[in-house]
């Protein structure tokens, strides 16, 4: 920073680098935010912002950094996002707990896009940092920030409470658990939100990211994401215990076997029931199937300690200078005999941060989040699925419906049932059916040509029908209500009997209407011809 001996009216009694309190207004922006000191009996403060005082100047670019590998992380969890909603679930394996997550990261990598695509001014006026009062940009992502991580540790808790009551307790974690999830995942990131903003707030205090605010922070927000955080990893080592614990115990009770000589019930999934070797082979099976869960929790709840712990210290110290300014008084001597050359100070006030390689390993670790959830939660059927539905998209699959046969040359191919005219030529052509291509070795039988143009009528033997032309029939009119029996036994005799072709009914005509004497029906139907069977107990009246 250059000398502030330009500004005479803003010192009024300070050193420089510093500047009288008493020069600025008494609202506007985060006026805690401001660190002054009355050691000279006059309240003067330092130049805002306060990490351009206390780092070197690549602090800037190592912050910068940070916030680009975040847009490599939001691409990531697009990426992953899009193929969750895009691919079938057979080519991505989504799940509501890793779809949550990754949201909860595309939260926290927006705190750190947001400023760097704003790049907005850090400071209201200069002592004082802006807040979110007023700074749009610092509370937009002072919220995504502490959203994304409140998020965060919820979904890697849940998670990690999903795989340890399928492991531990054999339970299936169903739709119950899914809306438990849900109202647990994301209800107590936005409780918290809410408080946090209301009783301590954010602002940038840290590069150009806002960050909560000192006031009330450890109790509405430090402390639950540590317990949780705590929760997570007691419930992972657990998991991992009891993993351990199954092993041991079948490899001491290696004289037991699982197979069940008794008649009673066998209790396949019991640890006194199984032997090393099956014991071995079910703890694999669960690291196989849940590798990519256990890692993600380990990761990022790892960032989430690591950050808290860091950020933690570095905002009780701030507050250990402002309570007591003479811990940094040889800094500030430094600072006053240098007429403001941080650099010649710079080895005073390390003690009284966290050094620069802490807080650039702490945004790149967060900044990962993203990168870590790409490289976990992908797999190579992504790939391949998106290659399938862009060359869908693109139309180069063929989309027509059309039979494989409707290619061919239907004249060509005898496998054709078309329904078409033939040649003169190929009348004799054997025809392909599938009888007699299922029995193409069956001699004395032929398939008759039904597709040709005309083809003979066989009768069978006992058919009384022929295809002619239907012949001229007499009917004659008789009573309605005259009631007529069935017609006689037919008599069978040579075809040749009657000249229509029919065989001989007494001179009837079997497809005609013949004509009855009632003489005749009478005699048929007179009592005296009708002697039914008669049984035991039948009494003829």
């Amino acid at each position: 920073m250059g000398s502030y001996s330009q500004m005479p009216d803003l010192h009024e009694g300070c050193l420089p680098p510093f500047l009288n309190e008493e020069a600025f207004p008494s609202k506007g922006g985060y006026i805690a935010g401001r660190l002054c000191s009355n050691i000279t009996g006059a309240s003067c403060c330092l130049p805002c912002p306060l990490t351009d005082w206390v780092y070197p100047d690549n602090f800037t670019t190592a912050t910068q950094s940070a916030d680009w590998i975040n847009v490599a992380g939001m691409v990531g969890c697009a990426f992953l996002l899009l193929s969750w909603i895009v691919l079938p679930v057979e080519k991505t394996h989504r799940h509501y707990l890793s779809i949550c997550l990754t949201v909860a990261v595309v939260f926290m990598n927006l705190g750190f896009i947001i400023p760097l695509a704003g790049k907005p001014e850090e400071c209201y006026n200069e002592i004082t940092p802006h807040g979110q009062d007023s700074s749009s940009i610092c509370a937009a992502s002072g919220a995504f920030l502490l959203l994304g991580g409140w998020g965060g540790v919820m979904w890697i808790f849940l998670r990690a409470l999903s795989l340890h009551l399928q492991i531990c307790w054999q339970m299936v974690v169903g739709r119950n658990y899914m809306w438990f999830s849900q109202a647990l995942g994301w209800g107590i990131p936005a409780v918290g939100l809410t408080l946090l903003l209301v009783f301590s707030g954010v602002s940038f205090r840290f590069g150009q990211t806002c960050h909560i605010n000192h006031e009330n922070s450890l109790a509405d927000f430090w402390i639950p994401l540590l317990i949780f955080a705590g929760l997570t990893v007691v419930v992972q080592f657990a998991t991992f215990g009891y993993c351990i614990k199954v092993y041991l115990a079948s490899l001491a009770d290696s004289g037991q076997s699982t197979e069940h000589s008794g008649g009673g019930p066998s209790y396949t999934n019991s640890i006194r029931t199984m032997t090393p070797r099956q014991a071995y082979r079910r703890v694999r099976r669960v690291i196989q199937l849940q590798w990519r869960g256990i890692i993600i929790v380990l990761v990022i709840i790892a960032d989430v300690i690591f950050f808290s712990i860091v950020f933690v210290f570095l905002d009780n110290t701030v507050e250990e200078i402002k309570t007591d300014p003479t811990k940094a008084l040889s800094w500030i001597t430094c600072l006053a005999a240098h007429n403001g050359d941080k650099n010649a100070c710079l080895d005073l006030a390390a003690p009284l941060v966290v050094g620069l390689p802490v807080v650039t390993a702490v945004l790149i670790l967060l900044a990962m989040n993203g990168l870590w959830l790409l490289l976990i939660l992908s797999r190579w059927s992504m790939v391949t699925g998106w290659y399938e539905w862009f060359a869908g998209f693109g139309g180069r699959q063929n989309k027509e419906f059309v039979s494989v046969d409707a290619r061919m040359e239907l004249k060509n191919d005898p496998r054709s049932y078309e329904m078409l005219d033939r040649d003169s030529t190929a009348k004799n052509e054997t025809i392909l059916t599938p009888s007699s291509a299922m029995s193409p070795l069956s001699p004395g039988r032929k398939t008759p040509d039904y597709f040709g143009r005309s083809a003979p009528y066989r009768p069978h033997q006992r058919s009384f029908s022929s295809p002619r032309a239907p012949h001229n029939v007499h009917f004659d009119m008789v009573d309605a209500y005259n009631s007529y029996p069935e017609p006689p036994a037919p008599t069978h005799t040579s075809p040749s009997a009657s000249p229509q072709g029919y065989p001989d009914y007494g001179n009837m005509n079997p497809l005609g209407m013949n004509r009855i004497d009632s003489e005749k029906e009478d005699a048929r139907y007179s009592p005296s011809n009708y002697s039914p069977n008669k049984g035991p107990g039948h009494v003829f009246i």
